[in-house]
């Protein structure tokens, strides 16, 4: 006689439940109420005949067989993920949901995407800008592409382009009574800020200026808008390479000054290991690569 599975809510709602150890946090990760998980784990002991918790005052704790039934359920999501994975390969058709960085979106990849449709045009691209870490597990999406120092464990990473740091500024600034000659002209100028991995106190000091406040001026969550006010004049921005070529092969950017600091940090195509080879991202991945210049040096699987 077959035995009857538990509703797959259930055993969802149980095994968030047990990694949190708390009712409320797994409602926050799977988007339902903490009522909601408390009757599903309820509904789980009653078809189980076992309870799984022990239901303090400000806590819950997993009994003994609660301990042992998790590590299988865990198991068994995982191999279900894999298998779903498998079989939903991106080669057999269906958007390709690719993840970025809002800056990186929108002045890098839209700007060249025309290219990767020309040249594949059965794949359909569904960009989803995003400053969330990816859990691929939950989220729709295929691959992701990072700024960080690579550290992707149990997913398959690729460098795809370093970068250095500069000064830009509209062409405006280079002339007038307060032109930008030198480094030192800064100080006439307001410092543009990024709030994400760019630091003027940094360059400043490679530059060997003194005397120029480093903490002093705008400053703008989004890369992309820090460039954007730099071109409008409204200063000098501390610019990512990647996201400033196009600005500055256009003319709207200039670099007042050849100094230019390196970053530990790269952009990097991440993606599950299972599902690495699928034709749709595989074709991405080696697209991105070929715009990005960089298929002689990638990175290893991390």
């Amino acid at each position: 006689m077959a035995v009857r599975l538990p509703p797959m809510n259930t055993l969802r709602a149980f095994e968030a439940a047990a990694r949190h150890l708390s009712f409320t946090q797994a409602a926050e990760e799977l988007h339902i109420t903490q009522a909601a998980v408390s009757h599903q784990i309820r509904t789980l002991e009653e078809a189980l005949g076992v309870k799984l918790f022990r239901r303090l005052n400000r806590a819950v704790r997993l009994t003994e067989e609660g301990q042992e039934f998790v590590l299988e359920i865990r198991k068994a999501l995982s191999h279900l993920s894999t298998a779903v994975e498998k079989l939903a390969a991106p080669g057999a058709g269906g958007p390709l949901t690719v993840s970025v960085l809002p800056s990186f979106a929108s002045k890098w990849l839209v700007p060249r995407l025309g290219r990767f449709r020309q040249k594949h045009p059965e794949i359909d691209v569904r960009i989803s800008p995003s400053t969330q870490l990816t859990d691929f597990q939950r989220d729709d999406v295929d691959v992701v592409v990072r700024y960080g120092k690579g550290r992707y464990e149990g997913l398959h990473s690729v460098r795809m382009m370093t970068e250095d740091i500069f000064p830009v500024c509209s062409p405006a600034l280079l002339s007038g009574a307060k032109a930008l000659r030198r480094p030192e002209d800064l100080r006439h100028h307001t410092l543009l800020y990024d709030d994400g991995h760019v630091d003027w106190a940094m360059w400043l000091l490679v530059a060997g200026v003194e005397d120029i406040g480093a903490s002093q001026g705008p400053y703008f969550t989004d890369s992309a808008l820090v460039i954007q006010a730099a071109a409008a004049g409204q200063g000098v921005a501390l610019a990512r390479g990647a996201l400033a070529a196009d600005d500055l092969a256009a003319g709207r950017l200039v670099k007042p000054f050849n100094i230019a600091i390196p970053t530990e940090y790269a952009y990097y195509v991440v993606c599950p290991k299972a599902t690495a080879h699928h034709p749709k991202i595989a074709a991405f991945r080696e697209w991105l690569l070929d715009e990005a210049g960089a298929n002689d040096s990638p990175q290893p699987d991390c």
